[in-house]
């Protein structure tokens, strides 16, 4: 009885009734969404709003199944979990279901659940465990490579399912990383990586390699490289680029201009390392190691454009960056989903008279572009409402994070929090048109029990640690 009232005390019930509250939103807009005047009643479990409130059923009892465990089985079976759902990831490939073009459905009983979904929780656990052992050392190399592969081995495992989007949620966990004391410079390095791989099919490669060397000459002067220093290395690289020029043009080969640049470029990389290495700039080294990695970040590109995304992704992607423009097909999606966003005004249009909601102009309305529904119905107040809840969820968990005692606690709070936010962004991203679509679900808003029971898991696991906030855990 005292364990029952501890644990009711110590439960954090703002998380709690926040939850409630995004839940019953999301099956109201569910409702809206896709509304059937044949079926009006909204515990219709013919309609998807009838079975969403199924799926919520369940996700409620799963959450109360997760308060009465005790917190320790998180920590202790943190491994098996994981190793459960990479063998549900592997089983997947071969025995699941294809829909919309990705092998990632288990059907039971026609009842279909996603292994990916469920995997971001598993995974959660596992590098919470393993960053919180005593032997864990963030500057090693081998505890990063060992990390790594806890991140990405399901990354690697949902891109064979062709799910790339379920797939790029793993590389937020780089936040908790830092939380933990990883450089700045390896978020650098990715932010650096995401804008250049941007850059690079917008422009032509030559423009892209003369922007990363003037990038990396004025990060070699911050570095602390003299200015009579940098105008040698400049010189030795135009004279490199003068020499190979005269004997591309003297023995008439059909070399580009980009190609003759990238030789000069490879030519000065040997002896540069030779003058670090006598002058001890061990600064120097990282932007020499940037420079290199984005020259072959420009080569790979192309082949990671057209040979690992799928066609409509590719389609997808060039039509937000304005490279094609199709509204009637790869943008059809998001230029209705902006034209129902933007017709909802204020105010919005009002409960269930969305025309755009009610005549099914945006697919997938109410699982991927649910926020279409909000936006068109409640208008400016309700978008801001909903993603104000979402916000002040996720402000809660990191709160909540930073006051475990236990550090398998803390960082797992800081995984809820940042797969949220993840999910929230690009979601919300993806239907104003600032992201491109990839297919995720908005949390605890889009249609479909994989999802929100997995949210919901997530959560409540987090809120079982605090609610023993005051324990160690290994």
């Amino acid at each position: 009885m005292t364990r029952k009232v501890s644990l009711i005390k110590n439960l954090d019930w703002w998380t709690i009734f926040i939850y409630v509250l995004l839940v019953f939103l999301g099956w109201i807009n569910i409702y809206a969404a896709v509304y059937n005047e044949e079926h009006q009643s909204i515990f219709d479990i013919s309609q998807r709003y009838g079975k969403q409130l199924m799926w919520i059923g369940a996700a409620f009892f799963l959450a109360m199944v997760i308060l009465i465990i005790e917190g320790k089985f998180f920590s202790a079976f943190a491994y098996p979990t994981y190793l459960v759902m990479i063998f549900l990831l592997v089983a997947v490939l071969i025995f699941g279901r294809e829909v919309n073009g990705a092998r990632s459905w288990f059907e039971i009983g026609g009842i279909r659940l996603q292994p990916a979904e469920f995997a971001k929780f598993a995974t959660c656990l596992a590098i919470s465990r393993y960053i919180s052992q005593f032997n864990f050392k963030i500057h090693k190399f081998k505890s990063l490579v060992v990390a790594g592969v806890i991140l990405f081995t399901p990354a690697v495992l949902i891109i064979l399912q062709r799910d790339a989007g379920s797939a790029l949620v793993y590389v937020v966990f780089i936040l908790v990383l830092y939380r933990e004391g990883l450089s700045g410079i390896v978020l650098f390095v990715g932010f650096l990586s995401a804008v250049l791989f941007i850059v690079t099919l917008l422009l032509a490669k030559l423009y892209v390699l003369l922007m990363i060397l003037g990038f990396s000459f004025v990060c070699l002067k911050f570095m602390g490289l003299r200015f009579k220093q940098i105008i040698i290395g400049l010189s030795a690289l135009f004279i490199g680029f003068g020499l190979v020029w005269g004997v591309v043009k003297a023995l008439q080969l059909d070399v580009s201009t980009y190609m003759i640049l990238v030789i000069s470029v490879s030519l000065n990389i040997v002896p540069f390392l030779y003058y670090i290495y006598r002058e001890r700039l061990k600064n120097v080294i990282w932007v020499l190691l940037i420079a290199v990695g984005s020259l072959f970040l420009t080569f790979s590109v192309s082949y990671l454009f057209e040979n690992v995304l799928e066609s409509h992704q590719q389609e997808r992607i060039n039509d937000l960056l304005g490279i094609e423009s199709d509204p009637s097909g790869a943008g059809y999606n998001v230029a209705q989903s902006k034209i129902a966003i933007g017709s909802g005004g204020f105010s919005g249009k009002g409960f269930l008279n969305g025309t755009q909601t009610k005549f099914k102009f945006v697919p997938e309305q109410s699982t991927d572009f649910i926020f279409c529904t909000v936006g068109e119905e409640w208008g400016f107040i309700g978008s801001t409402a909903v993603l104000s809840l979402l916000l002040l969820l996720i402000i809660r968990l990191l709160f909540l994070a930073e006051r475990q005692r236990s550090p398998f606690s803390r960082i797992y709070g800081y995984g809820v929090a940042c797969i949220l936010f993840f999910h929230m962004a690009i979601n919300v991203g993806m239907t104003i048109g600032l992201a491109p679509v990839i297919g995720i679900p908005l949390p605890f808003f889009s249609y479909g029990g994989s999802s929100l029971w997995a949210f919901t898991i997530l959560l409540f696991v987090f809120l079982r640690l605090d609610a023993n906030r005051m324990e160690l855990l290994r």
